[in-house]
């Protein structure tokens, strides 16, 4: 299947589907000599893990990783590394009602026609399971540039459902099931999952992400613009629906005096832009947000097709987030790095020697 690499110098090929033997990922590029081992990349994959909360699907996988090759004596040798995550609980017999119809909302319409044949089990490639891999090559690209440029990545829920969330601490991300930067509505967004969930039906989110300690100068112009590649790569996560860099839409409600951010001295004015101008980063935090559609696959009956086209009731049986943006903060973050990363390898490769005298200003201030 075409279309399952991600990046031209950090290039990650996933491979494997949602109730096969395994899943995981080919990563090809990363630079020889840093130490990396399963413990670097499995917290990572914990984070992500289904089976954490109530809230998520009852899929007990422990997401155990591990590195096959690219590894010697505990340093990246430069080659492939490639990561294996071990499927154990699947339970295939709950799809087999879905073998003559399409879920609504869902991939299998569009991958029958596509491929004249489809996995039904647990969704098979389209399955979000997939994402897995993908955070654990993005541990790897975190580890790397956390080392050589001290960026970090931070990223929490904002929106659930028609519940926004607000903002109070990061601090609070790491301690509730919702990655929620707040402590105050945790019991509110529980009650409102356990209404959803005892009435069959499902939920979208919004998710925030940011980088933080990103270099002036990365990315291209026009169509390898770092924003334009940092929106390929969050439209290929699972059921997301859209993508918001800096201020994103409300850029449509703002005048040019407001949005264009203004350079002092000491540093920027804002940061709109959401880090990125022309497409080459600015020195100021790398701003995310994503739209995450409600879970087709749901128990409340709905009306599809069979393969011959006659009218037939869809009724999903399988264990599945009622909202998976709920375990999406750990993917977003995974996908903003593993762009970083390669942008940051194509830098060097191009232009690692420019040097110019104009100071970096990167620090956002408020005016006056």
């Amino acid at each position: 299947m075409s279309g399952s690499t991600l990046g031209h110098l950090f290039c990650v090929t996933n491979f494997g589907e949602s109730h096969g033997p395994a899943i995981g990922c080919v990563i090809d590029g990363c630079p020889p000599g840093m130490l990396l081992s399963e413990a670097d990349i499995q917290p990572e994959l914990d984070r992500r893990r289904p089976g954490t909360s109530r809230h998520v699907t009852q899929r007990n996988e422990p997401d155990a990783v591990e590195i096959l090759s690219g590894v010697f004596e505990g340093k990246t040798t430069g080659t492939p590394i490639c990561l294996l995550i071990r499927n154990t609980d699947q339970r295939s017999k709950d799809y087999g009602n879905i073998l003559q119809t399409f879920r609504p909302g869902h991939a299998d319409y569009t991958y029958w026609h596509k491929y004249g044949l489809r996995d039904p089990r647990g969704g098979g490639r389209s399955s979000a399971r997939l994402t897995a891999p993908m955070v654990g090559a993005g541990a790897v690209a975190k580890k790397w540039l956390h080392e050589h440029h001290g960026v970090s990545f931070t990223g929490h829920m904002s929106q659930l459902g028609d519940i926004a969330i607000p903002f109070e601490s990061l601090d609070h991300v790491p301690n509730n099931p919702f990655f929620a930067a707040n402590v105050s509505d945790i019991a509110r967004l529980e009650a409102y999952m356990d209404e959803l969930r005892k009435a069959g039906d499902s939920c979208g989110a919004r998710i925030d992400v940011s980088a933080r300690g990103v270099p002036v100068g990365w990315g291209e112009p026009l169509f390898d613009k770092l924003d334009a590649d940092i929106a390929h790569a969050m439209m290929g996560i699972n059921a997301v629906k859209g993508v918001e860099i800096g201020a994103g839409f409300a850029s449509v409600n703002q005048r040019g005096t407001t949005h264009g951010d203004e350079l002092m001295p000491a540093g920027f004015v804002g940061n709109n832009a959401g880090g990125v101008l022309g497409g080459i980063s600015t020195g100021q935090d790398i701003t995310v947000s994503i739209a995450i559609k409600p879970t087709s696959s749901i128990r409340s009956p709905r009306q599809s097709i069979d393969l011959e086209g006659h009218p037939a009731t869809v009724e999903t049986f399988g264990r599945h987030d009622p909202c998976v943006g709920i375990r999406a903060t750990p993917i977003a973050e995974a996908m903003l790095a593993l762009v970083l990363m390669d942008h940051a390898l194509r830098h060097r490769a191009q232009c690692g020697d420019v040097s110019v005298s104009t100071p970096r200003i990167a620090a956002v201030r408020s005016a006056g």
